[in-house]
């Protein structure tokens, strides 16, 4: 006599059959098919939880499908998401910006003259001033990087920093 095992399937003791009965195979199977990157554990686990939550809708013959259609679909997602994941990490944001486009053409007018300027110093004075103002390098250290005294360093800085002044009119520097 064939049982209606619907109901069973809801009790523990019916339900921990299942479950030493499939879950190696439904491990295996994740674990065959998609590797051990995307976790067949835990996904062989969660089906079983959706077992869990519909035991009343699945019965005892369905319930080896019902369990590996939904591993197999739960990977399947994991991949679409993994591939989205990738996706947005290869996307660079747009560069976007609320400036008025006179005030980025100035900017930009700035920093070719900051350029031209900075290439008008001597390699000493341009070294020394870059060390400190780009690099935030105090002077002891800079003196001691390049092989001088504190005082050369300061004097290449502010022999710099009057050329930049005369070269950058109009613009305030600090």
């Amino acid at each position: 006599m064939a049982k209606n095992l619907n109901e069973d399937i809801c009790r523990e003791s019916v339900f921990s059959k299942v479950y030493e009965k499939y879950s190696k195979d439904v491990h295996d199977f994740l674990y065959y098919k998609y590797g051990e990157q995307l976790n067949p554990s835990d996904k062989a686990q969660e089906a079983f939880i959706k077992l869990w939550e519909n035991c009343a809708k699945v019965t005892w013959e369905s319930a080896k499908s019902f369990l590996f259609t939904v591993a197999n679909n739960m990977m399947l997602n994991e991949i679409k998401h993994q591939k989205v994941v990738l996706r947005h990490r290869q996307l660079k944001p747009k560069e976007y910006t609320s400036e008025d486009p006179e005030f980025i053409l100035r900017q930009q007018e700035f920093l070719q003259q900051y350029e031209r300027a900075l290439s008008k110093l001597t390699e000493d004075q341009r070294v020394a001033f870059t060390l400190n103002k780009i690099e935030g390098k105090k002077h002891s250290e800079i003196a001691e990087l390049l092989g001088v005294t504190q005082k050369v360093v300061e004097y290449r800085i502010y022999s710099a920093f009057n050329k930049l002044k005369d070269e950058l009119k109009g613009i305030k520097l600090k």
